[in-house]
């Protein structure tokens, strides 16, 4: 009785927290709509309260538009802005910080109803701290983000920060998903292959430097330095790849450098996902969770590559301050880079090795 009631509660917290892990890809989402409608610099302040209300009167618009219009951003490429153009980007950065703000509270009220509930043990307490630590060190991060571009001659925000920013995020996602998913399979049959769990941490560690150069890419504008496939602009590896001095700084300022890794990085990827695929489908001792999706990453990883290369393509045809084909192609590859992480990340849950018994 006691057992049965034990996992009631523990499937009641883990509910809680795919509830975050939606709230949280939602989020992430929306960082990126932000990203590609140029709004992440509209607001210019961090107001933890009372920035969740927006303007509601003629003169508050005005006096948000004027702080605006202080910034690099506006005297460098929106100088032709009226108050409608403003009006638009800000709504982006508003409803990501505002979210940002829903998602805090979820966690937080969610926290204290479960304790007050008596449905989380003394086991769960600590990785709830670290959870809340770690969504709080996003928050300033993000900040940190805005600022390097309200400074100086800069029209956005730094490219290193935003893939910090963007990376952190997905840290905090998985570290969400992860906890859930100790308390819904506790006590459940794992599946036991090695190799097959080496294969998982191989693409899992090299989805890391993926994202990271997504974000590059992002942050640099980098898609249309070379909006040609399979080949960047008519060359397999560009002369110019290391043109800058320090070379390295050409990992993370040289548009062309930073696409010619990704694209390694996205074959690398598929090549990898293709051995899991064959790995996983040649033995025999896979739980039945994992024997049923076993299809699934193959298929998230081919439709990654795809959407990448069609968003590559349709580069060219980007407006400015307007949602354009591109944008859509964008948004649903980060989407789906999102999600397959998620799934490399269940795949390794479900290859976890076994408890020791004695």
């Amino acid at each position: 009785m006691q057992e049965s009631l034990s996992r009631k509660n523990a499937r009641a917290v883990a509910y809680w927290l795919l509830l975050g892990v939606a709230m949280l890809v939602v989020q992430i989402v929306l960082g990126g709509i932000t990203r590609l409608t140029g709004s992440g610099l509209s607001i210019t302040e961090w107001n933890l309260v009372t920035g969740a209300i927006p303007p509601l009167s003629e003169r508050q618009w005005l006096e948000e538009f004027s702080k605006y219009q202080q910034t690099p951003q506006f005297h460098l490429l929106h100088a032709d802005f009226n108050l409608t153009d403003f009006k638009f980007i800000f709504f982006w950065e508003w409803l990501h910080r505002l979210w940002a703000r829903a998602v805090g509270v979820v966690f937080l009220v969610g926290f204290v109803w479960l304790i007050w509930k008596k449905k989380m043990n003394p086991s769960m307490i600590k990785p709830m701290l670290i959870l809340f630590v770690l969504g709080g060190l996003q928050g300033a991060i993000g900040w940190i983000m805005v600022a390097s571009g309200l400074e100086g001659d800069a029209i956005y925000v730094k490219p290193t920060r935003l893939a910090l920013h963007f990376v952190f995020a997905l840290g905090l996602l998985c570290y969400t998903f992860w906890f859930a998913l100790n308390l819904l399979k506790a006590g459940q049959t794992a599946s036991r292959d090695r190799r097959l769990r080496q294969w998982t941490w191989a693409i899992l560690l090299l989805l890391v430097a993926q994202f990271t150069f997504g974000a590059l890419m992002a942050g640099g504008h980098a898609a249309s330095a070379a909006p040609s496939w399979p080949t960047l602009n008519g060359d397999w590896i560009p002369g110019n790849l290391f043109s800058k001095s320090p070379r390295l700084l050409n990992l993370i300022d040289n548009p062309i450098t930073i696409q010619f890794f990704h694209r390694l990085l996205a074959y690398l990827l598929g090549l990898a996902t293709a051995l899991w695929t064959f790995q996983a489908y040649r033995t025999d001792k896979l739980a039945a969770d994992l024997q049923h999706s076993r299809w699934i990453p193959l298929a998230l990883i081919s439709l990654q590559i795809l959407l990448g290369i069609c968003a590559l393509l349709s580069s060219p045809a980007i407006v400015a301050n307007r949602w354009v084909l591109f944008d859509w192609l964008a948004q649903a590859h980060q989407l789906t880079g999102i999600i397959f992480l998620l799934v490399m990340l269940f795949m390794l849950h479900q290859l976890r090795p076994l408890a020791k018994t004695t």
